[in-house]
């Protein structure tokens, strides 16, 4: 059971995420997932409850594709943090073609909780873990 509320983004499959291969470039849905992961967190909170001794580091994207989405296409993003654990969490992504709903990428990226003077893992905060739940309460 997810943790945080679903928060989406629209995305457009404009000139410049367009590969040699007609569709939007892989690299592109990886910018997509940070950016919208970035804004999720922001919206909840959790930027703010950090503060500048912590943040969050990727340690692993999973990325499943299922169909292309080709210039001019409008895509919806979609994320939630399915769980929070003691240094990491799990934040789960779809991406879908408006036009006609079809998922075109499924994805989840494991993030790591780490002081930004070590570079060490860490705690991940009272502060963050509240803003994350109870944002998630208030914006549902």
């Amino acid at each position: 059971m997810p943790i945080s509320n679903l928060y989406i983004k629209a995305f457009h499959a404009g000139p410049a995420v367009i590969d040699a291969n007609g569709h939007v470039n892989n690299v592109a849905y990886v910018q997509w997932m940070q950016d919208i992961a970035i804004e999720h967190y922001h919206s909840l909170g959790g930027n703010a409850a950090q503060g500048d001794s912590a943040t969050w580091v990727v340690r692993k994207h999973d990325i499943e594709y299922f169909a292309g989405a080709i210039a001019g296409d409008e895509i919806e993003g979609r994320t939630w943090i399915e769980d929070l654990r003691r240094v990491r969490s799990l934040r789960k992504y779809e991406f879908v073609r408006k036009a006609d709903g079809i998922v075109l990428v499924r994805a989840q990226t494991d993030w790591v909780f780490v002081d930004t003077t070590t570079g060490a893992p860490r705690a991940v905060s009272a502060a963050v873990i509240t803003a994350i739940t109870q944002g998630a309460a208030s914006t549902s």
